[in-house]
Formats: structure tokens, C-alpha cells, sequence
């Protein structure tokens, strides 16, 4: 079970849960009070592969640690093998083509482990292809770069546990439970960053942050993009993701270049 926390999301959402149906995973969808079309896109999914949609207050801002918190507890609630932290602008995959996430989970379970961490490619528009705000986003943006500050950054999909699992502590970037047995392998995750600059600008530079998690250090980078910053970078700096969907992950970037120069990786 993929569980999902978008807000506002209509251009991402459905490119976003079609990908993890086919990968034979399920989807619960936590709609942070969106205004526009998110919540009707994902209520059209209910009984074809999403298990349900609830909505998550909002209060004027993007609060971060209730979504998560919430995460924990349905992870606790909801019947699952496995559980995966999603945001919408990302595609979890398994790490062999040809084969769904689902299947390469149970094979996981099976080797004795009881959670995944995944490598991020990050796919942005560049200076030679710079619009790609439109539903078909994931087959015309196809230059990424490999990113990884730390290891394990994403290590955020879980076996269930009889215990509590926290998931907030780390800002969703690593489950944390006794026991836990990662697997050796790092499963491929595409993450969409931002679609065109207009795009980067409505969903970084128009949010509203908590003032308590900025003064915790989250959302830093974000907060404090400004549109002059917007740069897009040069396909011949990047990587290209071909028709066989082969990702590069050697020399990963330790910071997103959209946010370097504020000095925060994320």
C-alpha cells in the first residue's frame, strides 16, 4: 500500500497513480485540502486500485509533520504487507524491468528483509525543453540527473510491523522501527521536481510554510527559492533516459541544482 498526501496536485496526480496500479500496488490517498481538481481525479480511482480518499485539514499552510504522523497510523490501520511513503511527483519502480514493485517486495520479504531504500533520479525541464506542465510530463521530460546526499535517503518502504513505526522523525526520508533489515539493493525512484519554471514557482515560491518545521530546519531550500533563481540547466549537463529506461547512477549530484544556491540540498 502506497500511501499518498498530495495537495493540489491535478497535473500530477493521475501520472502518478496509474504507474503504482500497474506495479500491483495499492494506493491511499490522504488529499491535504486541495482547491482544484486532486481530490475528483483520485475519487475516480476508489475500488480500481485506490483503497480510499480521506482529506487532511490544512490551516493555511503547508504543514508537513501531521501528514506524516498520519502516515504512521495508517500504517498501523490499514491491512498491507507492505507500505510505501509517496509524494505525487514521484514513480517508485522495481529495480529489474520487466517486473512489478509489488513482486520484487515479496522477493525481498522472502530474502529476509524487512525494508527498501530507493535511489532518486530527478527529471527536470531544461534550458532546450523547458514546458513540460501538461499530463504527459513523465514521456517528454527525459533528462535527469542521479541525486543521493546522504545514504539512505529514501529508505521508505516498509514490511508491517506489529511495533509503531516512526516516519515524521526523518521527515519521510527514513522509516525507523526495531529490527529493521535493509535491503542491499536500492530500488529506482523517478522524481519530477518541477515541470516548467512557471510550475517550480506555483509549487515552491507561492507555498505557505509552518513556522514551527522551518524553525526545526525542514522546508528551508524551498522556502527560500526566489523566481530570479528559477535557472534551468543545459541537457548537456544532464543525463538521458532513453527508450529502455536504463538510469545512470554513478557521480550522484549531492544538492538539486534549483535550490544550490541557498545552500540546502532539499
Amino acid at each position: 500500500v502506497a500511501l499518498l498526501a498530495p495537495y493540489n496536485e491535478e497535473g500530477f496526480i493521475q501520472g502518478c497513480l496509474e504507474p503504482m496500479l500497474a506495479q500491483g500496488v495499492s494506493v491511499y490517498v490522504i488529499d491535504n485540502a486541495s482547491t482544484d481538481g486532486t481530490r475528483a481525479i483520485a475519487q475516480g480511482y476508489v475500488g480500481r486500485g485506490v483503497i480510499d480518499v480521506e482529506t487532511l485539514p490544512r490551516h493555511g499552510c503547508y504543514t508537513w509533520r501531521p501528514i506524516l504522523e498520519r502516515k504512521e497510523r495508517l500504517a498501523a490501520e490499514l491491512e498491507g504487507d507492505w507500505f510505501l511513503h509517496l509524494d505525487a511527483d514521484e514513480i517508485r519502480l522495481p529495480p529489474e524491468p520487466g517486473t512489478r514493485l509489488a513482486d520484487a517486495l515479496a522477493r525481498v520479504d522472502a530474502e529476509g528483509f524487512n525494508a527498501v531504500n530507493f535511489m532518486e533520479f530527478t527529471f527536470v525541464p531544461t534550458r532546450e525543453t523547458p514546458d513540460h506542465d501538461h499530463p504527459r510530463f513523465a514521456q517528454t521530460m527525459r533528462w535527469y540527473y542521479p541525486y543521493l546526499p546522504s545514504f539512505p535517503n529514501r529508505l521508505n518502504a516498509w514490511k508491517r510491523q506489529d511495533a509503531p513505526v516512526e516516519l515524521a522523525w526523518s521527515g519521510g526520508h527514513r522509516v525507523r522501527f526495531p529490527g529493521l533489515k535493509m535491503y542491499p539493493v536500492s530500488f529506482p525512484m523517478k522524481h519530477y521536481l518541477f515541470l516548467s519554471a512557471d510550475h517550480a514557482r506555483r509549487k515552491y515560491i507561492e507555498r505557505t510554510y509552518d513556522a514551527a518545521e522551518m524553525s526545526a530546519g525542514w522546508h528551508r531550500a524551498r522556502a527560500g527559492l526566489r523566481p530570479e533563481g528559477i535557472r534551468l540547466q543545459s541537457e548537456q549537463e544532464m543525463r538521458h533516459c532513453g527508450a529502455d529506461g536504463r538510469l545512470d547512477p554513478t557521480e550522484p549530484l549531492k544538492k538539486h541544482p534549483l535550490f544550490a544556491q541557498i545552500g540546502h540540498g532539499s
